[in-house]
């Protein structure tokens, strides 16, 4: 074969190798510079940029303050009881008025937290969920927790100072979090956090019941063969 041809083709090769090499390099180097948009989609557009002059406005400002009396997604606070678990300043000791205790509400109650609390504080609400045993394992290896790990014991909910905690607080805490635990605000619907706050009061209350809590629930099972709720004085005892 001619040496022409040869050299040629190698100069091809070369030559056809460039345009592969340019892209991968370009992809892998950092740039300032928007990339090339052949079909100009939304991702460019005419836009006003924060802290930019607009001219439009007697102010020049491109950023526009909030029309007088908008209000932001989710933080309408007009029932504080509701979205807070806070009356008058104080933790709610009850129910707000919007929601409905039957058995229907305790046991969605008790699926979201199978599904957002057993994990950690365990199905009993006592802190022995498969999560935090898992990490309590962890952390007691004999080399020490695996890349310098630390792990905060889940709280027994039936431990003084938290069952005696009112439901607006427990609610509160389910929103917003406590300490290591995030909150569940962003998760979980208002009405099922709720629903996780009663059924937390009911485990504590299991811990604890009395004898005029037995019969309440022998008089619930008297009445749920009528297709009837517990008279509400009675529901009313549960979260308190």
């Amino acid at each position: 074969m001619p040496r022409l041809i040869v050299y040629s083709v190698m100069v091809l090769l070369m030559l056809a190798l460039i345009p592969p090499v340019v892209a991968a390099r370009t992809r892998a180097t950092p740039s300032e510079k928007l990339p090339i948009h052949i079909i100009q989609d939304m991702d460019i557009q005419a836009k006003f940029k924060t802290q930019t002059l607009n001219r439009t406005f007697a102010d020049q400002r491109s950023m526009r303050p909030e029309v007088v009396g908008t209000v932001a997604l989710g933080e309408t606070m007009l029932d504080t009881h509701l979205e807070n678990g806070v009356v008058n300043g104080g933790w709610a000791t009850s129910l707000p008025t919007a929601l409905d205790l039957d058995l229907d509400f305790i046991e969605r109650g008790q699926g979201r937290f199978n599904i957002y609390c057993a994990p950690c504080h365990g199905w009993n609400g006592m802190g022995n969920g498969p999560v935090n045993e898992r990490a309590t394992a962890l952390m007691n290896y004999a080399d020490g927790p695996p890349q310098g790990t630390s792990w905060t014991q889940a709280r027994n909910l039936h431990d003084p100072g938290w069952s005696e905690q009112p439901i607006g607080q427990i609610y509160n805490t389910i929103t917003n979090g406590k300490n290591s635990m995030a909150g569940y605000g962003s998760q979980v619907t208002i009405d099922d956090r709720w629903a996780i706050a009663v059924y937390v009061k009911a485990l504590q209350r299991s811990q604890n019941a009395s004898e005029g809590d037995l019969r309440r629930v022998e008089a619930d099972q008297r009445m749920s063969t009528t297709g009837q709720d517990a008279p509400a004085e009675q529901r009313g005892n549960l979260v308190q």
